[in-house]
């Protein structure tokens, strides 16, 4: 595929989403400033976020330390806010450190008590999310609800790192609206308690419209901008 090509196919993905993310706002009475647009990138080349700056988008999401680093590194001209998404292993927090501005995944003490450490050690400051773990199921990370408020006065309580609110997955087989109206609950307790924390990160490429409903602030999209995803080859 050409440059032209697929600089032409992104535009085209990127102009349905901005289409689709306006009419949601339109029937929920919001406005979309209010919404962060964070490009997925997880298996596409660098070559893709550079086409998306391009074409004005500003945030970019990757959940593998291997590929997110990389692809940072290459990119790091481009001034873009980078989003770390994934689930994170205390191992990779130097790394991650090192070019995230947003882990949206936090969901242990000891991530916090890590991602601190070293956010104070090369004197950067992190917005971190809670993780909430809507369904139940460890395997996809997050933190059960109860646990919530704990955890994020950890991350309001520690150096280096700045609360910024939630961020949850839709369970499977469970309706988006309802699980985002859950999360939506929760994301109101921890901003009761710390007034800045007023970031909901929720609503992926098939189920945006519905986040957006629900008070979503960042919405994480990767297939309807960027296309099927193919296996990543280093």
């Amino acid at each position: 595929m050409t440059e032209t090509t697929r600089r032409d196919e992104i535009a085209a993905g990127l102009a349905k989403v901005e289409a689709e993310i306006a009419e949601a706002c339109r029937a929920v009475g919001r406005t979309r400033r209010e919404l962060t647009l964070i490009a997925v990138s997880k298996t596409y080349p660098a070559s893709d976020v550079r086409l998306l700056a391009e074409l004005g988008v500003t945030d970019v999401g990757e959940n593998r330390d291997q590929e997110a680093s990389a692809k940072a590194r290459e990119c790091a001209d481009l001034g873009l806010v980078w989003h770390f998404i994934g689930q994170l292993q205390t191992n990779k927090v130097r790394s991650v450190i090192g070019y995230a501005d947003v882990v949206h995944s936090v969901d242990r003490p000891r991530l916090v008590a890590a991602l601190s450490q070293e956010a104070l050690r090369v004197g950067r400051e992190i917005t971190c999310l809670v993780q909430v773990a809507l369904d139940g199921d460890p395997a996809r990370g997050g933190v059960p609800p109860q646990d919530v408020p704990a955890l994020a006065e950890a991350v309001a309580g520690s150096g280096g790192i700045r609360l910024g609110g939630v961020m949850a997955v839709a369970p499977l087989g469970e309706e988006p609206s309802r699980a985002f109206a859950r999360l939506r609950e929760i994301a109101q307790v921890v901003r009761d308690a710390h007034p800045g924390a007023d970031a909901i990160s929720a609503g992926m490429s098939g189920d945006m419209s519905q986040a957006i409903a629900n008070g979503a602030t960042h919405l994480r999209v990767g297939t309807a901008l960027l296309g099927r995803r193919k296996p990543f080859v280093r």
